[in-house]
């Protein structure tokens, strides 16, 4: 499996962090990479820090100890000033989307733009219609968060964390709530933003199918370790750990090589599967 340390083709980097919330510690010491213009997924049970690493990276929260390195920038110690300005190349898609319910689509997805640049309206109003036309939407501008479907929702938010044109996006739970064709939808979508745009794209998730199917590198935290490894490095690596949570988060009664060969037979939408 692959070792988390730092190398010239790492877009971020986790140094021996720990992190504590009161008295309660998320993790201690955890160290891992993720390479450019990759898709990296991080997976994980429940309070095992996921979204928490997500948000570390993004500088939302400040570790307890170590050191956090985006796009050549050690963040750990940055002032909220010079923050914002390495956040200038990192878009985020929160979980649930973090839509705001009394804006339109349209207001959404111009936020950032509006809040941040010194655009004029038309040159907002070209890139919200170009954002949007990559996530495949049309004719949305007017619709409100309330009326859009689920899958819509998610391709909304995604499109405003694309907005400012970020060299790495960080997504928080893309395919949660979704039915399975809406699911293999996104999947596709983000595949091929990532294919196109060469963008270091870094997912926190559940979904153990999407995970085989599009990721580059997967990040694993269990209670006591990270590892991290490509998908055909982790199903075949033959840690009893490692399958045990696969197993646990995969169909039920399916087990995760018979699974594995069964990703690997099909054709991922924009691209050749690429698990190894």
């Amino acid at each position: 499996m692959s070792d988390p340390s730092e190398g010239n083709d790492s877009h971020v980097v986790v140094d021996d962090v720990t992190m504590r919330f009161g008295d309660r510690e998320v993790f201690s010491g955890r160290s891992c990479a993720f390479p450019k213009g990759k898709i990296s997924v991080i997976l994980g049970g429940s309070g095992s820090g996921k979204s928490t690493l997500l948000r570390l990276i993004a500088g939302l929260v400040k570790p307890a100890s170590g050191r956090i390195v985006v796009d050549g920038n050690e963040i750990t110690r940055m002032s909220e000033r010079r923050l914002r300005k390495i956040r200038r190349s990192v878009g985020m898609m929160f979980q649930g989307g973090a839509l705001l319910d009394s804006m339109s689509v349209f207001d959404n997805v111009a936020f950032p733009l509006r809040e941040h640049t010194d655009m004029d309206e038309e040159e907002v109003a070209g890139e919200v219609h170009s954002r949007l036309e990559s996530v495949g939407l049309t004719d949305v501008d007017a619709l409100l968060p309330g009326e859009l479907s689920g899958g819509m929702l998610k391709r909304v938010a995604l499109a405003r964390a694309l907005i400012r044109k970020p060299v790495i996006v960080l997504i928080d739970e893309a395919f949660s709530g979704l039915d399975p064709v809406s699911t293999k939808l996104i999947e596709a979508l983000l595949v091929r933003i990532n294919w196109e745009f060469e963008m270091t794209m870094i997912l926190v998730s559940h979904h153990i199918p999407s995970t085989l199917r599009m990721a580059d590198q997967i990040t694993l935290l269990l209670a006591d370790e990270l590892i991290q490894g490509t998908p055909g490095e982790l199903t075949r690596g033959g840690d009893p750990r490692v399958e045990r949570f696969l197993n646990e988060n995969v169909d039920e009664g399916t087990d995760i090589l018979t699974k594995m060969a069964d990703f690997e037979s099909e054709q991922t939408p924009q691209r050749p599967l690429r698990a190894e």
